[in-house]
């Protein structure tokens, strides 16, 4: 997978062969829906949303305007797939990090390296994610509402855990946990959007940090 190139998996063919080549019409369409996928994310990471076109996809595709058509009703609706599959694949890997990691603390680190990892790898999937989804319309904005809400839940997860291990430790309202996912990718957005995405790993400490804090709850006034 190319740096311009989204986490769409590798199911299919990326390219069918030249000439007759006797594959399935369904594995036709979905090499073809694959790299619409693909191209709508490195042509976005390239141009913006809203300076992408139609043309772009198909172009770097290597498909006619017929068979986008033939797919997705319009560059929005090309779009939306793109980053519901980019999302999975992100939210699989962030899962799969720390199921056989018994510390509650360690499995938050290990699901931070794998979030950081994986956009630093896709840096046109990165960039897709934290900052043209904002140019996309409405049904990108939900979609990235839906994504921090299932973010704030690997953090309310860890918090569960953590207050088995330390009774004494508060529950964290579900907001606190939203708020500080959606601060922690205005971060990651930052470097990404200042051409640094090979650097998130840099970010592993200060994320942490702002996810341990969440644990200690507000203080008392008296405390300060």
């Amino acid at each position: 997978m190319s740096n311009d190139e989204p986490m769409t998996g590798d199911a299919v063919p990326r390219e069918l062969p030249r000439g007759p080549h006797g594959l399935a019409r369904d594995v036709v369409e979905a090499s073809q829906r694959e790299r619409m996928l693909d191209a709508i994310v490195g042509a976005v990471a390239h141009k913006g949303y809203a300076g992408t076109t139609v043309a772009d996809v198909v172009s770097r595709a290597g498909v006619s305007r017929k068979t986008f058509y033939e797919h997705f009703r319009d560059k929005e609706d090309c779009f939306l797939e793109a980053y519901d599959a980019g999302v999975e694949l992100l939210m699989a890997e962030i899962r799969a990090a720390g199921e056989d990691v018994p510390d509650w603390q360690e499995r938050m680190r290990a699901r931070v390296r794998a979030y950081l990892a994986r956009l630093a790898e896709e840096p046109a999937f990165a960039r897709a994610y934290l900052i043209e989804v904002f140019a996309a319309g409405e049904a990108a904005l939900e979609r990235r509402r839906a994504v921090h809400a299932r973010l704030s839940k690997f953090g309310r997860e860890l918090n569960v855990e953590a207050r088995r291990e330390f009774p004494e430790m508060p529950e964290v309202p579900e907001e606190v946990f939203v708020a500080a996912f959606g601060a922690i990718n205005e971060l990651l957005s930052s470097y990404v959007g200042e051409g640094r995405t090979s650097e998130l790993l840099e970010l592993q400490e200060p994320i942490e940090y702002v996810q341990m804090s969440l644990f200690g709850g507000p203080r008392a006034e008296h405390d300060g």
